[in-house]
């Protein structure tokens, strides 16, 4: 049975603890299980297939998915006793904004896969928890939308540079009229990974129209769907599939059904989008140029090497995030925890460290900042008690 109502706020750990145990008396158990591992195993039962492997899929082997998780089993914490733990207090100012927990909620694209609210449910959670949400360049809701439902609450955003300067210009303009407080790089994805569990499906999310809701709410965006588009035209036969994919692109796209699909806007979009999304050519030089788009603060996410990190401290960067994309980009890559304390070291505390990649317990949280991580971003868990519990 689902939680009542009157559940406490999560994150009052030894609250929430009672509550489960008392609610348990009745015969109520939590919608949303406390271990990850049902977690992920109840979200897959009630997702479809294409969106748990968008979800849960990594790079190749899904090696560097596992090895994340290994790194921290590899660690081991030692309790110390005899500690006043009466008053506890997990806070922390972190940009210049005080937070209740070192927690993040990561950037995830197309979250209209797992929940019809996708990123606004994710927005209203992280406001009524007071944590950070870093909104996604692939959100499936305009970042507007969300940053009006989170009121003051902290957001930051998620660049994926794209090929067209004026497009990422207007990126960040606008993260900044959203109230942003910073935005996030992501430099791991010059080009989608090879990730098996979509490419045996055939499925990318963004063909269908998901994911592209920044892209299509941007008025330089749409301001250029009329232009030709660089590259080869994609040949898609006529196939009941495809006419489906056809339709969801013209419902997914702004304003009426009806016209999209006589005009093509939605396909317009989709293509538009694809020959846009990400720029393989982006190098540390370019990282300068942003400091023209935006006075917000600047963290690179996806640093993994200590070189990495000390040159982004020598370009004045504001913050990095330890990231390997929770192994969706690089099979075989080093685990972000096996990466951390170096990147730690080579900062030498001049700017925030972040970690991302492999967190599903708050052991996992002890962990990493007991490594040296300022605060942590979680993920892959947020979407699965999204898919259960909305």
């Amino acid at each position: 049975m689902a939680q009542p109502e009157s559940a406490p706020r999560p994150g009052a750990g030894p609250e929430r603890q009672r509550h489960l145990y008392l609610a348990g008396l009745a015969g109520r158990v939590p919608r949303v299980p406390p271990q990850a591992e049902q977690l992920e195993a109840r979200a897959r039962a009630v997702m479809s297939r294409q969106a748990f492997a968008y979800v849960a899929g990594g790079a190749g082997l899904e090696r560097t998915v596992r090895a994340n998780r290994a790194a921290f089993e590899a660690w081991r914490i030692v309790p110390r006793v005899l500690r006043d733990v009466s008053v506890r207090d997990t806070s922390l100012t972190l940009l210049g904004r005080r937070v209740p927990a070192p927690i993040l909620l990561a950037p995830i694209g197309a979250l209209d896969l797992v929940h019809r609210q996708a990123d606004l449910a994710v927005a209203r959670a992280a406001a009524g928890l007071g944590l950070p949400f870093i909104f996604s360049s692939q959100a499936s809701v305009p970042m507007e939308e969300c940053a009006r439902a989170m009121g003051e609450s902290p957001r930051w955003f998620q660049l994926y540079w794209s090929r067209s300067d004026e497009l990422t210009r207007s990126l960040v303009r606008r993260a900044e009229h959203s109230g942003c407080d910073a935005i996030v790089i992501t430099l791991d994805t010059p080009l989608l990974g090879w990730r098996p569990r979509d490419l045996v499906l055939g499925y990318l999310p963004f063909l269908h129209g998901r994911g592209i809701a920044q892209y299509t709410s941007d008025p330089v965006f749409l301001a250029g769907l009329g232009e030709p588009v660089e590259g080869p035209s994609p040949s898609v036969p006529p196939t009941p599939r495809s006419m489906a994919a056809l339709l969801e692109q013209a419902r997914r796209h702004p304003g009426s059904f009806w016209r999209n699909l006589r005009s093509g806007a939605g396909r317009a979009a989709v293509r538009r989008f694809l020959a846009l999304f990400s720029r393989p050519s982006l190098v540390w030089e370019d990282l300068g140029r942003l400091r023209d788009y935006t006075r917000l603060p600047v963290l690179l996410k996806g640093i993994l090497h200590p070189d990495d990190a000390r040159r982004a401290v020598a370009m004045g960067m504001d913050g990095v995030i330890v990231s390997n994309h929770g192994g969706r980009q690089v099979d075989g890559a080093i685990a972000a925890l096996e990466a951390l304390p170096g990147v730690v070291e080579a900062v030498g505390g001049r700017l925030p460290v972040l970690f991302d990649s492999g967190i599903r317990s708050g052991a996992d949280i002890f962990k990493a900042l007991a490594l040296g991580a300022t605060a942590v971003c979680v993920g892959r868990p947020y979407v699965y008690g999204l898919a259960l519990g909305g």
